[in-house]
């Protein structure tokens, strides 16, 4: 019987010196757990496959660091890919990860309907990434790439290469000035500045939905851990997301929201990013503007996912869902995760501000959604995490944690330890959290 050729390519990848990969002795030393585990990431990794000449090109996603502690967690090897209730996209920077969830939500099987087009942003402009993200829901479904602007980065080229995309007149939307491999018809979108892309952004999705939108999210340029969880609802609800400093809103906003005039407004993020006075600006040419702001890009993230009014908003408030967490140092990773949030497990964007510690507010919210059963766990609901990103960005003990505290857990059990039932029912709400919460403000455009 052949061996599957992701485990040929590793077997032969441990076998050989393949200079400027990871030392293979770090891995054999780890006995055969390191090799199981191995395998096991180069097979969900992987999704490129090997080229003809044997070269297996995405297998550095999988192992992205010489501390082998953060590969397995505890003595068991428990996986860093995916665990119960986690799945990873391990890539060492957010162009690999864009590229692994493209495939991931867009796996190019025999008979699935072809991809129209997709967006590429340069590595350098996370505005441009959160501003194309409202492309990768439906009914574009454009998943974001990251490109460069003097080459396309392998990973990229390789994704699209699967992807195929075959739209008429356009297969590549290019935002601010992203390169696009030769081959492939490409579409401009013109802006020298966040709000000016963010506008043209707003004009091609007019331009392919042919609707208004309800709703228009206003982000901060200029402090990203605030605006990338605008990237996850845009693509979910096709609200576009526009762009404000702290205390200018630039003329390319005024413009877009001019245009969609009876849209509401929903500013993201507390006066210290987006200032009061930048809120009454944008009132004077919207019909209503709220504001949802939490101090810290953690509590941010939390409020926008519990929050909802009427048909904005993800109400994330019982068990029973998706959800993504990035690191806030890597604002590409919301674009790359653009497409988890609107296909599969539907969820919000939510946040970590470092890798080996879960944010206290982020571990009550996730075990105040913890689901539970009575008797019958296959009739349960059940939450399901991505993780952006590798070791560096997310470590695997708060992977671990994480995942606990997503497990389905029986109501009345007493199971101890993190993410045990506690005296409030898993997916109700913890005592005082809400209370703690910010109210978002609310009032009339002029």
């Amino acid at each position: 019987m052949r061996v599957p050729r992701p485990i040929e390519s590793a077997i032969d990848w441990l076998r050989f010196d393949v200079p400027g990969r990871v030392d293979r002795r770090l891995l054999i030393g780890g006995g055969g757990l390191a090799l199981v585990a191995l395998i096991g990431l180069v097979i969900a990794v992987d999704p490129f496959g090997g080229g003809d000449d044997g070269e297996t090109r995405v297998v550095t996603i999988a192992v992205a660091t010489e501390d082998t502690d953060e590969a397995p967690v505890g003595t068991l090897g428990f996986p860093v890919l995916a665990t119960r209730n986690t799945t990873r996209i391990s890539g060492p920077d957010p162009v690999a990860d864009a590229a692994a969830a493209a495939l991931a939500t867009h796996p190019p099987a025999p008979d699935a309907p072809p991809l129209a087009a997709t967006a590429l942003v340069p590595d350098d402009d996370w505005q441009a990434g959160i501003a194309a993200s409202v492309l990768a829901g439906p009914p574009v479904r454009a998943p974001v790439l990251i490109s460069q602007g003097g080459g396309v980065p392998s990973p990229t080229a390789d994704a699209l290469s699967q992807l195929n995309p075959r739209g008429g007149d356009v297969a590549v939307y290019s935002l601010g000035g992203a390169a696009v491999p030769s081959g492939l018809k490409s579409d401009d979108l013109d802006g020298s500045s966040p709000a000016e892309i963010a506008n043209s952004v707003d004009r091609l999705r007019q331009e392919l939905v042919r609707r208004e939108p309800d709703h228009i999210v206003i982000a901060s340029s200029e402090v990203a851990g605030y605006a990338m969880p605008a990237a996850a609802w845009a693509a979910r609800s096709g609200d576009p997301v526009l762009f404000s400093g702290r205390n200018r809103v630039p003329d390319a906003t005024i413009a877009a929201l001019r245009r969609h005039a009876t849209a509401a407004v929903y500013i993201l993020g507390p006066e210290s990013v987006i200032s009061r006075g930048a809120e009454q600006k944008i009132a004077r040419v919207a019909s209503t503007v709220t504001r949802i702001g939490a101090a810290g890009v953690v509590q941010n993230a939390l409020l926008f996912a519990r929050y909802s009014d009427a048909s904005f908003g993800w109400n994330i408030n019982d068990p029973g869902h998706g959800l993504i967490l990035a690191n806030a140092d890597r604002p590409l990773d919301a674009a790359a995760a653009a497409s988890l949030a609107a296909s599969g497990k539907w969820g919000p964007l939510l946040l970590t501000e470092t890798a080996d510690v879960l944010p206290p507010e982020l571990r009550s919210f996730l075990l105040d959604i913890k689901p539970g059963f009575q008797t019958d766990p296959t009739r349960a609901v059940y939450n399901h995490i991505w993780l952006m990103g590798d070791a560096t960005a997310i470590g695997g003990q708060v992977q671990a944690e994480v995942d606990e505290l997503a497990e389905l857990a029986q109501v009345g059990a007493e199971t101890g330890g993190t993410g045990g039932v506690t005296d409030s029912e898993p997916g109700q709400p913890l005592s005082g959290e809400a209370e703690s919460e910010p109210e978002p403000q609310k009032g009339k455009g002029k």
